[in-house]
């Protein structure tokens, strides 16, 4: 509980959902916050609730992370203000579950520029800093979906892969300058996350009795910072999936293809 008091952590996407969950334990754990998100009305909603219960320091930016020159202008004022980011949540992100050949294709740049290119470029203004202390901790949100890609969600899968493959070959980068890199690999969470992945509600639909609690995915996320967790995986029994996917891929694609098909 201890270890966060003090600390300064960066949350993108914090506006809502798992971000703002997150926000609201480090808060309670004595943590000053940089909460980034495009809704600077909702940033700043979050913003006097939590100064209202919590004696941290709280500030908010309005952010759009696909928006490179926006996130180059932004950070360094957050380093002024704050003086150094000892935590980097990366969460924004968004998806749209459709059929490959559906897909258009500046939905998929908009995929690829939030989900990917957003969540390098934070991390890129953070990582000197973190180098040069040797100290802190890059956590990014990916999905179970970077794990085992299904029908309909080609497009986002594709960006969860890409953000597993760069937190991993980052991690190892990392590992002997004390920055820690843990990826957080959730199934589906009851969040406005579907409003948009979901237009016809059929997915939520099949799979609203698995989905996960944003209060709970965000306290396995805060109790892992400045720790070495590697992975975060939930639920458990999803992860095992993935699991049997990489040692029996044809296998599992042929018997799941219809569930997998139900989106």
């Amino acid at each position: 509980m201890e270890q966060l008091a003090g600390k300064n952590i960066v949350i993108t996407g914090a506006s809502g959902g798992i971000g703002a969950e997150i926000a609201k334990l480090c808060a309670a754990r004595g943590a000053n916050l940089v909460l980034l998100a495009r809704s600077m009305d909702k940033l700043e909603q979050l913003q006097k609730q939590l100064q209202q219960r919590h004696s941290v320091k709280i500030a908010v930016y309005q952010l759009d992370v696909s928006d490179t020159e926006q996130v180059r202008a932004v950070f360094p004022e957050i380093f002024q203000a704050f003086g150094q980011v000892d935590v980097l949540v990366n969460n924004a992100g968004f998806g749209i579950f459709r059929a490959a050949h559906e897909a258009g294709i500046e939905e998929m740049k908009a995929m690829f520029n939030v989900n990917v290119i957003g969540l390098m470029a934070c991390t890129s203004m953070v990582l000197p800093h973190m180098r040069e202390r040797r100290f802190g901790h890059i956590i990014n949100i990916a999905s179970q979906a970077g794990k085992i890609a299904t029908p309909k969600s080609s497009v986002y899968a594709a960006t969860k892969h890409a953000v597993l493959g760069y937190t991993n070959a980052l991690r190892m980068e990392l590992a002997d300058c004390n920055v820690r890199v843990t990826s957080v690999n959730p199934g589906p969470i009851a969040t406005n996350f579907f409003n948009i992945a979901d237009e016809k509600g059929t997915y939520v639909k099949n799979v609203e009795r698995f989905m996960l609690q944003p209060e709970y995915v965000a306290e396995k996320v805060v109790n892992a910072m400045l720790t070495k967790t590697r992975e975060i995986n939930l639920p458990r029994w999803m992860n095992l999936g993935s699991v049997i996917y990489t040692l029996f891929p044809k296998t599992f694609e042929r018997l799941g293809r219809r569930m997998f098909n139900q989106k």
